[in-house]
């Protein structure tokens, strides 16, 4: 996939293309099934498959009162992008300059002239130029005038009516229900970061934790302890996962991910690794003293064994 950090940086004679435009928090399924999409069109069409999409949440510059936390960092969003098979993302700076632009500006600075856009798919919700005043019925008359064709994507509403979207996936997380977040992203709620020294409490309990920066990438689920996998240069790991300030003792930062790696003792300091949450066992618990808690950590790790299905100690040989 070709990425384009800059309008300027799109090569002259790109496309033409067919172009789909949004946040793509978390490239959910939702907005796979707009990729899928757009991905059929351009193979129909002989067109280029781009998408434009942002480096932050436009509420960061125009209401940061309201603006959420962000599924995903741009290096995740991009990977994710990657991961669907289009041909190209141009990730704009969502600056003033942007945001003042007037919608028919948009249209024939980006769509137009750079991206030589033949057709353009949107959701129905879409809106463009400053202060949002371009719309669905403005982007087809425009589309007339310049040459596009505008098609309009369905939402996807897997229950009850209600469509997948960004907010609904962080509702899921902020309650710790990672496999249902799963479900809507299409793959496991994943956070990125390097492994850091902690307070070494893992090891002298007998289950040494790989810990990662509070610097990481991705939004981090509910405070608890999860099944899930550690990912490092290539290699998948079993692990339990223990999200939270860890209450049985004092002075543990708050929203640390932990995660022990199942059975084995690996040397991943200043790795950058990805924790994958598959499911939530329990929440966050303080205890009356260090044995009560080797116990409950003890059932933790069978726990995600069963759930992972990994193999036991005696059994284990490469991971999963």
């Amino acid at each position: 996939m070709r990425v384009f950090r800059a309008v300027a940086d799109i090569p002259d004679g790109w496309g033409p293309s067919a172009v789909t435009i949004g946040k793509f928090d978390g490239v959910h399924t939702g907005h796979r099934a707009v990729i899928d999409r757009l991905r059929a069109v351009a193979a129909e069409r002989g067109l280029t498959s781009t998408i434009i999409t942002f480096d932050r949440n436009p509420l960061e510059l125009l209401a940061p009162e309201k603006c959420p936390a962000s599924l995903v960092s741009n290096a995740q969003k991009l990977d994710l992008l990657a991961s669907t098979g289009v041909d190209a993302t141009l990730m704009v700076a969502f600056d003033r300059a942007l945001a003042g632009l007037d919608p028919e500006d948009f249209v024939h600075t980006i769509l137009v002239d750079r991206l030589h856009a033949a057709a353009v798919l949107v959701g129905s919700d879409f809106r463009f130029g400053a202060r949002g005043a371009g719309d669905v019925a403005m982007l087809r008359r425009l589309g007339e005038k310049y040459g596009f064709e505008v098609e309009l994507i369905d939402d996807v509403r897997p229950e009850h009516g209600r469509r997948v979207s960004s907010t609904w996936i962080r509702e899921l997380l902020a309650d710790g229900d990672v496999r249902h977040a799963a479900e809507l992203l299409g793959s496991a709620p994943t956070v990125r970061g390097v492994v850091v020294h902690g307070a070494a409490r893992g090891r002298e309990l007998g289950f040494p934790t790989a810990n990662l920066s509070p610097e990481s990438e991705g939004l981090v689920p509910a405070d608890g302890v999860y099944a899930g996998w550690l990912t490092d240069a290539g290699e998948r790991y079993p692990a339990a996962i223990s999200v939270g300030n860890n209450p049985t003792f004092e002075g543990v930062p708050h929203k640390q991910v932990e995660a022990y790696v199942l059975d084995r003792d690996l040397d991943l300091y200043d790795h950058t690794v990805e924790v994958s949450f598959v499911e939530r066992i329990r929440g966050m618990v303080a205890y009356t003293g260090v044995e009560p808690l080797i116990a409950q950590i003890a059932d933790d790790v069978q726990r995600a064994r069963e759930l992972l299905g990994a193999a036991q100690p005696d059994d284990a040989g490469e991971p999963a």
